[in-house]
């Protein structure tokens, strides 16, 4: 099975389209939860916003990057708006990128 931090790095793999910055350092990624006994991987995130149009692609990436790992079985993904989103929960580097594209932090 895969570690945590091995589903995060490969989750930057996967780009929010509007904003060309992966999911990861955007901060969309709210967890990450292993069950070793049973392969299944949940991963809770958000979307910049409730009307992202791309949202169904997003939640398609994530689970074929995550399936992808040796011992994963099972990829839950669960969607959630709490807290909503914001640029200050990009991580350091998302939040340079995010500088340079313009965006207030």
């Amino acid at each position: 099975m895969p570690t945590k931090e091995q589903i995060l790095e490969a989750l930057k793999q996967c780009y929010d389209p509007e904003i060309g910055i992966n999911i990861v350092d955007l901060g969309l990624i709210y967890g990450v939860e292993i069950d070793e006994a049973t392969g299944k991987v949940k991963v809770t995130f958000t979307l910049t916003t409730p009307f992202c149009p791309l949202g169904p692609m997003l939640v398609d990436q994530i689970r074929e990057i995550v399936a992808s790992f040796e011992g994963v079985k099972e990829v839950e993904t669960e969607l959630t708006f709490d807290p909503p989103w914001s640029p200050q929960m990009a991580t350091d580097e998302g939040k340079t990128l995010l500088r340079i594209m313009g965006v207030p932090i």
